[in-house]
């Protein structure tokens, strides 16, 4: 294809960026985001077993995927990518979008709705497999193997994002975005942000109504002048949900990781495909069942990509 030619949306040759989603509401979110979307083309269904989204993004043209329902984990997201990889062949690196559980700390002060991008930091490469490894007596962390980083060309943009949204002259763009789902209900922001103490066992309920408000943790109201905060670290990925506030700060507060956030997909990810993470926060890995957050958080990470 000529280099002025512009794409044609039907070649699976024009696709360069894959959006990957693990459940229905981010999938959802991904698909508004696009600037425009296209009927794309047709794939081998013999060759690959996704369903996907066409679209443009600016100048980009993109395809999401979402994992299969029901089906979770590092292997699933694994087998989506492999997939990928082989029906697009100029593809150049993909972002993995969706919700996580947030591991705040004294020295991150993570909040539902947040942010959390993975970036390389003291010989990580962003994204650490909790569950491929061991737990020493110490009740430190020790790695088996090392995941890859995100791609080099993502690295550098992350630095120019930062720059434009820590200068509070230059537009929230982040909110543009999150404006692209004002007509649904369900995707604001929820009201209620609640931190408990690390050792509170929740009372049976989706709501907390009968949990103990002597528990809660007191935090400072959130002073930031975007409308979504974001976070650049370290993500724990594992095959299983964490819902253990001990277990979320040991690992957030180990002197090496300084895990922010936890998830189930990109450890699959991370060494079959160039691979950026952005997750919204949804919960803090506590045993605080609630989904009120899911689809914000949802929101909020598919606006950062």
């Amino acid at each position: 294809m000529n280099q002025y030619d512009p794409p044609n949306p039907d070649l699976t040759e024009s696709y360069t960026i894959v959006w990957i989603c693990a459940l229905e509401e981010e999938y959802f979110c991904a698909g508004r985001m696009l600037d425009e979307e296209f009927t794309g083309p047709e794939t081998s269904e013999d060759k690959d077993d996704n369903t996907y989204i066409y679209g443009r993004i600016v100048k980009h043209y993109v395809v999401i995927g979402c994992l299969p329902a029901g089906r979770y984990g590092t292997n699933s997201a694994a087998r989506v990518a492999r997939d990928m990889v082989r029906t697009f062949p100029h593809l150049r690196f993909a972002l993995m979008v969706g919700i996580g559980g947030g591991a705040p700390t004294a020295q991150s002060d993570i909040r539902l709705g947040d942010v959390v991008v993975s970036q390389p930091k003291d010989g990580f490469g962003g994204v650490i497999q909790y569950d491929l490894g061991k737990t020493l007596q110490s009740g430190r962390f020790q790695r088996n193997g090392q995941l890859n980083a995100p791609p080099e060309k993502l690295l550098g943009v992350i630095l120019e994002i930062r720059r434009l949204y820590m200068d509070k002259k230059k537009p929230d763009r982040l909110t543009e975005y999150l404006q692209r789902l004002d007509d649904m209900e369900d995707y604001q922001k929820p009201v209620l942000d609640h931190l408990y103490a690390v050792d509170y066992l929740h009372t049976s309920g989706n709501n907390c109504n009968q949990c103990h408000s002597r528990s809660l943790v007191g935090r400072p109201v959130c002073s930031n002048h975007r409308a979504v905060y974001v976070h650049y670290g370290a993500i724990a990925s594992g095959n299983s949900v964490v819902k253990d506030a001990k277990m979320r700060d040991l690992y957030a507060n180990d002197p090496e990781l300084k895990v922010l956030c936890f998830e189930m997909e990109a450890a699959g990810l991370m060494n079959n495909i160039p691979c950026l993470v952005i997750r919204g926060i949804c919960d803090y890995c506590d045993s605080y069942k609630n989904d009120e957050w899911h689809n914000y958080a949802a929101l909020t990470a598919a606006a950062y990509a």
